[in-house]
């Protein structure tokens, strides 16, 4: 198929996400948009039991290549002018998995009209719930990817000029992970407060404690946040409370380094319960570790995209999360962002991806497929 039909066929597709998002594992109408165009290709849709989102194959036998894209959205209200702006209120395609999307259906248009020349499957991925970080562990659970060897997914990037690849190899997105903290005191008149074991002096040590983590132990070459969010405690000016709490971010590009600085945290912790006479109950978990690009298929992604005539450069690094990261865990893949020119950055109520690129972002995933079956068939 020519690009340019098929740009045009994909913009109408887009609008239709982009006007009606759905929070994550609420995606009914998307992925009954998705079911409908792949069947109308006749593209076999596998029987996971994934409620929201599906898994669908192009042709047969081994290797097995998997694609990947997310199709939720955000709980955001949309402030842009576009006339295909949301419709539902509360909640917007803030963060380009409309693109993505719609590029996935592009990739399986061009592999479809292969389909008998590929020597091998490709398993498209339609995920939900990426922006809860739970979707890529429940499709994984389904045990569909258990035969796949090589995985590639994309992101817009609103940094990146318009059409041009970003890649590159080890991680370029962050481990990600929250923490929180119940602090246990006892309340009492703010008259007296030696009659209490206040647990706004216990939150505030912590708060400025822990802010000396990235600042004096972690090295400043390798990039790390923690971030303090949700405060609270008391609830009027003259009364000791008997409880607060905290809750927050940790993220690093490095899965090693977001685990030391969650445990020299639980550190502070402990030290600021035993000078403030308080209890406090810590805990942490990482929702996903940083994404991990293979190096050699790194550089397969990147030669792909020139042979394409695309711009490539690096990627931007970001202390934004990606669940992709779960499936590089077991698959090898890389993760590419591709650029949309957006005049605000994703998240944000005026973000809004130019679907200009998307015949080039469907033409590289359908491209990568292709390509790389034929190189494992080689190899094997």
């Amino acid at each position: 198929m020519d690009r340019e039909p098929l740009q045009e066929k994909l913009v109408s597709h887009f609008q239709w996400f982009h006007r009606h998002p759905e929070l994550g594992f609420a995606e009914f109408e998307t992925t009954a948009r998705i079911r409908e165009f792949l069947t109308g290709l006749g593209v076999e849709i596998l029987d996971t039991g994934l409620e929201t989102g599906l898994v669908a194959q192009i042709g047969s036998g081994e290797p097995v290549v998997a694609l990947r894209c997310d199709i939720d959205a955000l709980p955001i209200t949309e402030d842009s002018s576009l006339p295909y702006a949301s419709e539902y209120s509360g909640r917007m395609h803030a963060c380009g998995h409309d693109f993505h999307t719609t590029a996935m259906l592009g990739a399986a248009t061009l592999l479809s009209a292969e389909k008998g020349k590929l020597p091998g499957t490709v398993k498209l991925i339609f995920q939900p719930a990426e922006e809860t970080a739970k979707g890529a562990a429940k499709v994984l659970a389904t045990g569909v990817l258990a035969d796949a060897v090589e995985i590639y997914g994309l992101h817009v990037s609103p940094d990146l000029p318009l059409r041009q690849i970003g890649v590159s190899p080890g991680a370029t997105y962050a481990a990600v992970g929250a923490f929180t903290m119940k602090i246990r005191g006892v309340g009492g008149h703010a008259g007296y407060p030696h009659l209490s074991r206040d647990p706004i002096i216990a939150l505030g040590q912590i708060i400025v404690a822990a802010q000396s983590i990235v600042s004096r132990n972690a090295n400043p070459f390798d990039p790390s946040v923690l971030s303090i969010t949700h405060v609270e405690g008391g609830n009027t000016w003259n009364v000791i409370p008997p409880e607060a709490s905290i809750e927050g971010t940790i993220r690093s590009l490095g899965t090693d380094k977001y685990t030391s600085i969650a445990e020299r945290l639980g550190e502070i912790v402990k030290g600021v319960e035993l000078t403030s006479n308080t209890r406090i109950d810590f805990t942490w978990a990482m929702s996903s570790p940083a994404t991990d690009n293979d190096p050699t298929l790194t550089a397969f992604v990147a030669d792909t995209a020139r042979e394409l005539g695309l711009a490539v450069g690096p990627s931007r690094q970001g202390m934004g999360g990606e669940d992709f990261a779960l499936y590089q865990q077991r698959i090898k893949g890389v993760f590419w962002n591709i650029g949309v020119g957006s005049p605000e950055g994703i998240h944000h109520p005026r973000f809004t991806a130019n679907p200009a690129p998307l015949s080039s972002a469907a033409t590289l995933l359908a491209r990568l497929a292709e390509k790389a079956l034929n190189r494992l068939v080689k190899s094997s």
